[in-house]
C-alpha cells in the first residue's frame, strides 16, 4: 500500500510538472532605486546587518524611474521589497503598483538633497542663473524675433559675455532617473519660464512652451551620462571644461575632486540646502512593500526601525556625514511614527 501511494505521488508529480511549486521565502531584503538615494541605502543596510545580527541587503542603484518598475511589476520574493526615490512616486506608477497587486504602499521622507552643476577642481568655479542653465540646455529657445529655433549656443559666453568662453558640455543623468526629473523641474521649467519671450509662446500654444521648457538638448551639448554619478566624476576630472549634474550628497562624498557651481548666487552647501537658500533642492523617499513585511520576507520592520533611528537619519546621525539633509525635527518624527507604524498611501 505505501509502495503504491509513493509511486502514484510521482505519478502526480510527474502529470503536474509544469506546475510551479511555493519556493522558500527570501531571507534578505532586496532594495533597488535612486542612485542619489543608493549610498544612504547602502550604509543604512550595512548598520542594519550588523546591528540586527542579520544579512545585509542586496542594495542595486537602478535608477527611480527604473526603481518603481521593479518594485512595481508584482508581489512575492521575485521582486524587490524597498525601493529609494529622488522624486515622490507619480500617479501613473501608483496604477502600475496597483494593476499588478502591489496596493500596499509605505512612503517615508527620509530628508533633502540638492542638485549640483559640478566640475574640476583643477578648474575655474561656475556661477550661472537659472535662465541661463535653460538657455544653455534647452534643445529650442527663442530667437531674437522670438521664434523658437534649435537651440544655437555652442559656448557659454554665448549666453552671456560674463560665463566662459567654453564649448558647452554637460553630463548628466538619464530620462529613468529621479535627479533627471528633479532638474527638469527645478531647473529647466522655472528657468524657461522666466524668459519673456516664452511667456508669448506660452500664450499662443501652451503645448508647444511646455514641451520647449522640459526638453534638454540632443546635439551633444547635454549627454546622458547613465545612472553611475562615479563615471561623471572621472569624465570631469579627464575633461576640465565639462560639467556634470547629481546630487549634493555625491559631490560632498567628492570635494577632493569636484566643485559645485554657484546657482543663482548661492553655493550648494549643507547648510544653503537645509535652509532652502540654495535654489535647486529636492525631497529624497523610500517606498516599502508592506505586503511583504508579513511574513514573506524577514526584517523589513526592523529595516525601516534602522532607518529612522536618530543615529541614522538625524542632525549628528552617520546619514549627515554622508551628505543628507536633515528633515526639520517635527517632520522627522511624524515620518518616524508613520513609517515604523507601516501606514500605507493612497493608490
Amino acid at each position: 500500500m505505501v509502495k503504491r501511494r509513493a509511486l502514484f505521488a510521482i505519478a502526480v508529480a510527474v502529470a503536474l510538472g509544469g506546475v510551479a511549486l511555493p519556493a522558500e521565502a527570501r531571507d534578505q531584503i532586496r532594495v533597488v532605486g535612486s542612485s542619489t538615494v543608493f549610498p544612504f541605502m547602502t550604509a543604512v543596510a550595512e548598520s542594519f546587518g550588523r546591528v540586527a545580527g542579520a544579512k545585509t541587503p542586496v542594495v542595486e542603484s537602478t535608477g527611480t524611474g527604473g526603481g518603481f518598475r521593479l518594485f512595481c511589476a508584482g508581489v512575492g520574493e521575485a521582486h524587490p521589497d524597498v525601493t529609494g526615490a529622488s522624486r515622490a512616486i507619480t500617479a501613473s506608477e501608483k496604477t502600475s503598483c496597483k494593476n499588478n497587486g502591489v496596493t500596499d504602499v509605505v512612503e517615508v521622507k527620509i530628508g533633502f538633497d540638492g542638485i549640483v552643476l559640478a566640475n574640476s577642481r583643477q578648474a575655474p568655479m561656475m556661477a550661472v542663473s537659472i535662465p541661463q542653465l535653460w538657455l544653455a540646455l534647452a534643445r529650442e529657445v527663442p530667437n531674437a524675433a522670438g521664434q523658437l529655433v534649435p537651440n544655437p549656443h555652442r559656448m557659454w559666453s554665448d549666453i552671456d559675455r560674463s560665463l566662459p568662453n567654453k564649448r558647452i558640455e554637460v553630463m548628466g543623468p538619464p530620462p529613468t532617473s529621479g535627479t533627471r526629473d528633479a532638474f527638469v523641474e527645478l531647473v529647466m521649467t522655472p528657468g524657461c519660464a522666466a524668459n519673456p519671450a516664452m511667456r508669448v509662446v506660452q500664450q499662443a500654444n501652451a503645448a508647444r512652451y511646455m514641451a520647449a521648457c522640459a526638453t534638454l538638448r540632443e546635439d551633444g551639448a547635454w549627454i546622458d551620462a547613465g545612472e553611475n554619478d562615479i563615471l561623471i566624476v572621472r569624465r570631469l576630472q579627464a575633461n576640465r571644461d565639462a560639467f556634470g549634474v547629481f546630487g549634493y550628497s555625491f559631490l560632498a562624498q567628492n570635494l577632493d575632486q569636484v566643485q559645485g557651481s554657484i546657482v543663482g548666487g548661492v553655493a550648494p552647501t549643507f547648510a544653503s540646502i537645509a535652509t532652502g537658500a540654495y535654489p535647486v533642492s529636492r525631497p529624497l523617499y523610500f517606498y516599502v512593500k508592506k505586503q511583504h513585511a508579513n511574513g514573506i520576507v524577514p526584517g523589513i520592520e526592523v529595516f525601516v526601525r534602522e532607518w529612522t533611528e536618530e543615529r541614522t537619519w538625524g542632525p549628528d546621525g552617520y546619514l549627515a556625514d554622508r551628505g543628507l539633509i536633515p528633515l526639520p525635527d517635527a517632520d522627522r518624527n511624524a515620518e518616524r511614527t508613520s513609517a515604523r507604524a507601516l501606514r500605507t498611501i493612497g493608490m
